[in-house]
């Protein structure tokens, strides 16, 4: 199982983007579908029935989509970052996701690529395309910006110092003709438990930053790794309900015990409804109680 799984948030179009990602993307297809049920329906205020989750892959790496509502609205502050192996891929990627959306970065070539655009599709979520190979086709992009310009290698520190299984790839400082201080991280990465990220600082104005309608979903084993991810995460952040926290960089992560899924797709719905209705009672999640809650009679 993939211990980080990008997560992300839409108001009532889950099932089309997914459906659009994964037609476009290469060794892609849908894993799963969760509905709210009368629990989740009451909490939410999403219809008893409708789409809540879909896990998905593409590129074969996994990920999820909610629809949540209006609530929060994707922000380029999170961005995925594909590398594609040859002009023709870039260009239908680009074309594809293009359609209905809108350009952030000019589609052409750069002195750092030989093509490369940014853009967000018509959902909202942003994507920057880059022609180049790597072992791993897409990585979440986070752009410190506001109150977090200026802490890029300070986070990669701290993300790669709480996550075990972690490390520093790169590094890139602005150079002195950027216009931002040299010490800013122009293009850095880091590996933790597997999923690559990239992370940059811009001290431009912009007028977003980080929301939940980007996570980063953590499946852990047991209560023990529960417990270790949300008194790290959580330190100078915030706790949210069901597993939900934002980190001291308003970066949301969702902490969750893989015994979670087990017990909620259970085919005994009663069992099921229980468990549902403890988690939404929660803010860090209880492996015993939502077992106790299947457990219950």
């Amino acid at each position: 199982m993939q211990k980080i799984t990008p997560f992300l948030w839409f108001d009532d179009k889950a099932e089309e983007a997914v459906k659009l990602y994964t037609s476009i993307f290469k060794n892609s297809k849908i894993l799963n579908t969760a509905r709210y049920d009368e629990n989740s329906s009451n909490a939410s205020g999403r219809p008893a029935g409708s789409v809540m989750t879909i896990a998905f892959e593409l590129n074969g790496q996994t990920f999820n989509a909610l629809n949540g509502g209006p609530i929060f609205k994707f922000t380029p502050a999170v961005s995925y970052f594909v590398y594609c192996d040859s002009e023709a891929q870039v260009n239908e990627l680009w074309n594809k996701l293009l359609e209905g959306g809108s350009v952030l970065m000019e589609f052409t070539k750069y002195p750092f690529a030989e093509k490369y655009g940014w853009l967000n599709d018509k959902y909202g979520v942003s994507w920057q395309l880059f022609l180049g190979k790597t072992p791993q086709k897409i990585n979440p992009c986070l752009m410190f910006i506001k109150e977090n310009c200026g802490k890029a290698t300070e986070a990669i520190n701290f993300y790669t110092s709480v996550f075990k299984n972690a490390k520093t790839d790169f590094v890139y400082n602005y150079t002195q003709d950027s216009g931002e201080p040299e010490t800013n991280v122009m293009h850095g990465g880091f590996t933790i438990e597997g999923q690559e990220f990239i992370i940059m600082d811009s001290g431009k104005d912009h007028e977003f930053n980080f929301t939940e309608a980007n996570s980063f979903l953590i499946n852990c084993e047991n209560q023990e790794e529960v417990d270790y991810y949300w008194e790290k995460l959580t330190e100078g952040g915030s706790p949210s309900q069901c597993g939900w926290l934002k980190d001291k960089y308003g970066l949301s992560w969702q902490v969750v015990p893989t015994a979670l899924s087990q017990l909620l797709s259970s085919k005994n719905s009663v069992k099921a409804r229980n468990v549902m209705k403890a988690m939404l009672q929660m803010n860090k999640l209880d492996v015993n109680k939502l077992q106790e809650a299947y457990d219950q009679e």
